[in-house]
């Protein structure tokens, strides 16, 4: 007879598969759908939607991040930021974290397309495809990785847009240029901050040629001044001074953290540059939300 799993060992593999799933990153996406949804709602707002729309997603979006893990667990192992995850540790198998992201990944595009709708359901799925079968392969292969990754990274907001009207229009798509501009400042301060432990592992994160970290930083630079720029065209019916001088604001307080990254290339502040950004999004969306109402 085989042994029973006791209480401890059951509970950590719950906390293992739930680290599976990537919940830090789960609580941006919630955040960038449900201000698609908001934002996309007319007429009487309907809270049951918004609730199946999050679920659909964060379904879709923990098998995404279950099965990223599990195409790139050798590669995890190699890298000190990621050696201690679940798969290349040892403490889940292969077999479960596939079966896991599988079960995951079906049920949320079932959940959306039965609770919300079609459309929303096609997005979700074409996230996930475009993420593991473009996106990750890529990381190793060129660069241009993150300009790719910024397509699936943005699709958040439209299917939150399409869970609220079934349908997408050209608000949704500048809400989506704004996710996805937002991405660069995000993702390339992480691959500054850690540079060497993707190239440890065959990463291609950052361009080989820029060993001063010159272009990535004028690239930063240049993406957040879009990204600014974006943020000032006015998204809701309501704009006014205060929704501008809020944008404005926002935008300072991102363009001095990308500035002084940009002039000295610290990996200090390019994990400054990171929180910033993290600190950014929200309020930008923050601000549409309360000005659209």
């Amino acid at each position: 007879m085989a042994n029973p799993i006791s209480p401890q060992t059951l509970a950590a593999k719950l906390r293992d598969f739930y680290t599976l799933t990537k919940p830090e990153v789960n609580l941006l996406i919630l955040m960038t759908t449900s201000a698609g949804y908001y934002l996309a709602s007319r007429g009487p707002f309907r809270t049951a939607g918004l609730v199946n729309t999050l679920v659909g997603t964060l379904l879709v979006a923990s098998g995404t991040a279950t099965l990223n893990q599990w195409m790139e667990r050798v590669w995890d192992g190699q890298m000190r930021r990621t050696a201690t995850r679940p798969l290349p540790s040892g403490r889940l198998s292969s077999r479960e974290a596939f079966l896991f992201g599988m079960l995951l990944s079906v049920a949320g595009g079932l959940y959306l397309a039965l609770t919300v709708n079609l459309l929303s359901a096609f997005l979700a799925v074409s996230t996930l495809l475009s993420y593991l079968l473009i996106y990750t392969p890529l990381k190793r292969k060129t660069p241009l990785c993150t300009l790719l990754g910024a397509f699936p990274g943005a699709m958040p907001t439209l299917i939150g847009w399409a869970g609220a009207s079934n349908g997408i229009d050209l608000h949704a798509w500048y809400l989506f240029s704004i996710l996805f501009l937002w991405q660069f400042p995000h993702f390339l301060a992480i691959a500054l901050m850690y540079r060497d432990d993707y190239a440890r592992a065959g990463y291609k994160m950052l361009p080989g040629f820029d060993l001063d970290s010159r272009f990535t930083r004028a690239e930063i630079a240049g993406f957040t001044g879009l990204l600014v720029l974006a943020t000032m065209l006015p998204l809701v019916d309501h704009a006014g001074l205060w929704y501008w001088a809020g944008m404005f604001l926002s935008g300072a307080f991102l363009i001095y953290h990308v500035g002084k990254l940009t002039a000295s290339g610290s990996r200090v502040l390019a994990g400054r540059v990171l929180h910033a950004s993290v600190v950014y999004l929200p309020v930008v969306l923050a601000i549409m939300v309360v000005w659209k109402a």
